[in-house]
């Protein structure tokens, strides 16, 4: 099935809900990130939660910035997901590998740890963006995302993020976010029957790997609530805005001592993008066209 995003309501506009599946995306993090097993589920869910987060904006432009940073042994975890669909990130030690956990699931609390904060940067796409910290719940990433939802934007929220990773890469990825909204949030009934609809599900992941696809996920939760699924499906993708021209750009500003002993020691240099993977090599040449730029413009 085709990494994609789907919206939908129920109760009259009073639940609003939206499906991703990000299988194929998680699977080209793994790849170019050389990620273990724990450290491919910490960033799938992670960069699955930015894209349901991100749903809810308006400007075409507007992105979501997620950092999981806890004690755990695999550092921070930072996904960065437009409106558009698009997402990337990067873990800080992504060959950290644990034992599975109690109840043998990918250890992702104990990589991440449970002493540590949620960081959230939402740029709505006018320059201005703003940013909430909490304090990590389990380190799980879908229960800190939803302790997120309810403390700082105080919207009943259930958050459910899945990868599954096996010897052939990942085969099954993403998450569902229900959120009551204002006009609903006081029916008491309505937020308890949900919690324990939610709270019934075993992980999003088995649902995929059962032939379930997003409406049908939906369809079970809130089929009996009016349910109204909205006609776009919205591809998502795994995508990195980096180019050679930005390296370049970012070099120059090392200034021209910088660069000249970079050519007389290495000559060239190299840059990697933490999100991407993507290595650049900028050769003598290249260095000496940037010096004669920095000159040019000094005199």
């Amino acid at each position: 099935m085709a990494d994609q995003l789907i919206r939908a309501t129920a109760a009259d506009g009073g639940i609003r809900a939206v499906g991703v599946i990000t299988t194929r995306l998680t699977e080209e993090a793994r790849q170019r990130h050389k990620l273990s097993y724990v450290a491919t589920a910490a960033l799938g869910r992670t960069m699955a939660g930015g894209l349901l987060l991100a749903s809810s904006m308006k400007r075409a432009e507007s992105r979501v910035n997620i950092r999981v940073r806890g004690d755990g042994p695999l550092g921070g975890v930072l996904a960065d997901a437009g409106l558009d669909g698009t997402v990337r990130g990067y873990v800080d030690h992504p060959e950290v590998e644990l034992p599975p956990n109690a109840k043998g699931k990918l250890d992702v609390g104990g990589a991440i740890g449970q002493d540590g904060y949620v960081y959230v940067v939402r740029d709505v796409g006018y320059g201005y963006p703003y940013s909430s910290t909490v304090e990590l719940v389990s380190g799980e990433i879908g229960d800190d995302l939803t302790n997120y939802l309810a403390s700082s934007e105080q919207t009943p929220s259930a958050l459910v993020l899945g990868v599954f990773v096996g010897a052939d890469g990942v085969t099954a990825a993403g998450g569902i976010l229900i959120q009551v909204m204002p006009k609903a949030a006081t029916d008491d009934e309505l937020v308890a029957l949900l919690e324990s609809r939610i709270e019934s599900l075993q992980g999003f992941t088995p649902l995929l790997q059962a032939g379930k696809t997003l409406p049908m996920i939906f369809e079970d939760l809130l089929g009996d609530l009016g349910l109204e699924i909205l006609p776009e499906t919205q591809m998502v993708r795994f995508y990195c805005g980096c180019s050679f021209d930005r390296v370049l750009g970012a070099l120059k500003l090392l200034g021209e001592a910088e660069l000249q002993d970079m050519i007389e020691k290495d000559e060239g240099a190299e840059a990697i993008c933490h999100f991407c993977g993507e290595v650049y090599k900028a050769d003598s040449n290249q260095l000496t066209q940037l010096i004669g730029e920095l000159r040019d413009v000094e005199g």
